[in-house]
């Protein structure tokens, strides 16, 4: 930040709100964004039609002003005691100095001694809808003066729209993050944070297309826990949903960004393995069944360890050529590991 030297800054008053202000600003998440088309041409209409050759739209931040955009000034943020903009969001809809060298407070500041050695600063305050200024939308002359009724009607005017565009884009923020929120919900299983049954389909669909398209591997496990019914009817639903819950913390942390963990059914986990041949698909049923029965879980004061049963089941362009050919391969596959890994219940404790 350039400042004159042997300049100090006087303390500038606060607004009283000033936590309920700054509180407004931030809700806007504006500070600190790129440049908007918008803005800047709405900064330099400002300017035109005031017969200013400056104009810049300002947010007073706690500490500094930060400029949004600036028509022939520049656009670095100022520290607050240094910038007329402060002094403009006071109170009042319109603050005018027709000679900034002549008032005290600003006489001193470092764009009244300095480029772009202002004289007459005029700015509308820009207004959230609950009456908090968070900014201006000034315009700027090297000489003195002072604007008409009509072109003070017009800057506030002006600042009118900045906000309405300040809104509007909030707005559509939030919307963006509740299409989000709400697809999130559509296609993810609420206990254990996977992809649900609905979601496994699509990206299912899309994976076999693709592997057909580029005879590239397509793999999936199917897993179950062993004791799981047995923990249900001991402890109860909840228990069993607080192991489902983190069993699937851990295939969600075990895999890779391309595959897709998902809840199957009430009981049974399917992990969808794209570009993973079979081999691979079984090294990591291997690693998965070890890294289950490592997992100590606590249930009514005790200690247990759980196993888990792997179905492993690949797309062979053949026999299994489809998705629910391959879900079927799988379970299949499930039916057989289960028979042969039918697990105990170790307790400790």
């Amino acid at each position: 930040m350039q400042v004159a030297e042997n300049v100090t800054s006087l303390p500038l008053a606060r607004p009283q709100t000033e936590q309920f202000r700054l509180a407004a600003l931030q809700r806007y998440q504006i500070l600190d964004t790129g440049p908007d088309a918008e803005i800047d041409f709405l900064t330099s209409l400002a300017a035109r039609l005031c017969g200013m050759p400056l104009a810049c739209v300002a947010l007073v931040d706690s500490e500094r002003v930060w400029f949004k955009s600036g028509h022939g000034v520049p656009t670095h943020a100022l520290e607050r005691n240094d910038s007329y903009c402060a002094l403009a969001v006071l109170g009042e809809a319109i603050t005018e100095f027709s000679d900034v060298q002549q008032d005290y407070r600003t006489a001193g500041m470092s764009w009244s001694v300095q480029t772009p050695q202002v004289r007459h600063y005029c700015a509308a305050a820009l207004c959230s809808p609950d009456g908090y200024p968070l900014g201006t939308l000034a315009v700027m002359s090297d000489q003195p003066g002072q604007l008409s009724e009509e072109q003070r009607s017009t800057l506030q005017q002006l600042a009118r729209q900045v906000m309405a565009i300040f809104d509007r884009n909030v707005a559509q923020s939030a919307l963006a993050r509740v299409l989000q929120e709400r697809e999130l919900l559509a296609t993810t299983d609420e206990l254990t944070g996977l992809h649900n049954r609905r979601s496994l389909q699509q990206k299912l669909t899309f994976e076999v297309a693709r592997a057909r398209r580029f005879r590239s591997h397509l793999s999936t496990l199917m897993i179950e826990l062993d004791q799981l019914a047995a923990l249900r009817a001991d402890f109860g639903p909840a228990a069993a949903e607080q192991l489902l819950a983190s069993v699937g913390r851990l295939l969600r942390e075990s895999v890779r960004v391309i595959d897709v963990p998902s809840r199957y059914n009430e009981s049974q986990f399917c992990i969808l393995l794209p570009n993973t041949p079979p081999d691979g698909a079984q090294i990591l049923a291997h690693n998965l069944r070890r890294k289950i029965a490592a997992q100590v879980h606590t249930l009514a004061q005790r200690e247990l360890l759980l196993s888990a049963s792997v179905g492993v089941a690949a797309l062979d362009f053949m026999d299994v050529n489809d998705g629910d050919a391959l879900l079927q391969q799988a379970e299949r596959a499930l039916t057989q590991a289960r028979t042969e890994h039918a697990g105990h219940l170790p307790l400790h404790g």
